[in-house]
């Protein structure tokens, strides 16, 4: 029974190894945060966006490990989906951003010197969607 125990620390310690170790892998060869940074113009809260990765990351690991059940009023609830539909966003354009995607994305369909309205459509889209699937699905 000890066995089984010691067992399950190793393999959890281990597996929250590599999976930590590919998250810090991944913001630091993709340089998300700096780029976020710079992006914004607010090197000078670099203690605050460390502080923030650190605490989500242990606060998704500690409540994906328990089960909880809160009753929040819906303004909470929307405040914390606009938070997370604007760090997926920009998750989402400092991959874009990295990969080029989007300059070859123009240039292919024909849309050179228009990369502004091809960003804006994209995110009226994804603003659009998310708001129809908060109202459609989430509150029925």
């Amino acid at each position: 029974m000890i066995a089984n125990i010691v067992f399950t620390i190793i393999v959890g310690f281990a597996s929250g190894l590599a999976v930590g170790g590919g998250f810090v892998a991944f913001l630091t060869v993709l340089g998300i945060i700096p780029r976020l940074m710079q992006l914004t113009k607010t090197m000078k809260y670099i203690q605050f966006y460390e502080w923030a990765v650190v605490g989500g990351a242990v606060a998704g690991g500690w409540c994906s490990l328990h089960q909880y059940t809160w009753s929040v009023p819906s303004l909470f609830i929307g405040i914390i989906g606009l938070a997370s539909g604007i760090f997926f966003g920009m998750l989402a354009a400092a991959l874009t951003e990295m990969l080029n995607v989007l300059p070859i994305l123009t240039k292919r369909i024909g849309m050179d010197g228009k990369l502004i309205l091809l960003l804006m459509a994209i995110v009226l889209g994804k603003v659009f969607g998310s708001l129809f699937h908060w109202v459609y699905f989430v509150n029925q």
